[in-house]
């Protein structure tokens, strides 16, 4: 399925374009992130535009470091939102597990990829990424969405997958041990064994897509039980952080490496 219409896709390209001209960089990657990337998008969804850029090599030598903007950020506009991070900051919370990177670096629609770092960070990526982080994050992600959200007599559509997307990122950190695929297509294997709930979900899904972004709907009773099945479950989980300092000499490598191809 095509997510993102192509005259759209166009129009995100100039952007781009123009934010490197605007700010004076270079863009390495650009990438939609949310819910077109997920691949539970509603037809009003916004289309959330994220990328990575590399300033000329002297702005990181600059004795006013600490003062430098290290993200540009553009309002929404034609349901338009674009934004990014430098490449250091990126690097940095990529050093982390930093989630938001982490699904941006494995976004299946890409429109931008110039320099080898897209293809380094992916590399790294099963060196550098903690399982432990990533459950700890998800659990949080879920519990949070479903007290807040899914507790009432109308819930909003959206946030069911705000919900389901998580726990089931969790199911594969903890199967697989390795980072897991952002599309929420690939996670349903997860639940197999429970038919019935798969079922549930796919008629939520096709509903999701076909009402608007703020749509609301009843309660969906076994969904509702999994989520709260799943949430009991992973309460006992004490998630702890792992120490990767030797990964600091890598991706300074990919760093300085960008920065000399990205200005070439």
């Amino acid at each position: 399925m095509n997510r993102i219409p192509e005259t759209v896709r166009e129009e995100i390209v100039r952007r781009i374009r123009r934010a490197e001209d605007e700010h004076g960089v270079r863009v390495l990657l650009a990438v939609e992130s949310g819910s077109r990337a997920w691949g539970f998008e509603s037809p009003n969804s916004d289309f959330d535009a994220r990328f990575i850029y590399a300033n000329p090599r002297d702005w990181y030598l600059s004795v006013g470091l600490e003062e430098q903007r290290d993200v540009i950020e553009y309002p929404i506009v034609d349901e338009i939102d674009l934004n990014g991070w430098d490449v250091r900051k990126a690097l940095r919370l990529f050093r982390k597990s930093n989630p938001a990177f982490v699904e941006w670096i494995q976004s299946p629609v890409i429109y931008a990829e110039n320099t080898c770092f897209a293809q380094d960070v992916r590399q790294l990526l099963p060196e550098i990424y903690s399982c432990q982080n990533g459950i700890y994050h998800y659990r949080s992600m879920a519990k949070t969405n479903y007290r807040t959200y899914l507790k009432a007599d109308l819930v909003p559509l959206k946030k069911y997958f705000y919900v389901l997307r998580p726990l089931l990122t969790v199911r594969w950190l903890q199967r697989y041990g390795s980072a897991a695929p952002i599309e929420f297509s690939k996670l349903l294997h997860l639940i197999e064994d429970e038919p019935g709930l798969v079922a549930d979900i796919h008629a939520l899904l096709e509903q999701k897509r076909a009402a608007p972004e703020l749509g609301l709907s009843s309660p969906v009773l076994s969904i509702n039980a999994f989520v709260e099945r799943e949430l009991e479950r992973l309460e006992a989980i004490v998630p702890t952080t792992a120490q990767r300092e030797h990964i600091t000499t890598k991706l300074n490598a990919v760093f300085h490496r960008s920065l000399q191809q990205a200005w070439a």
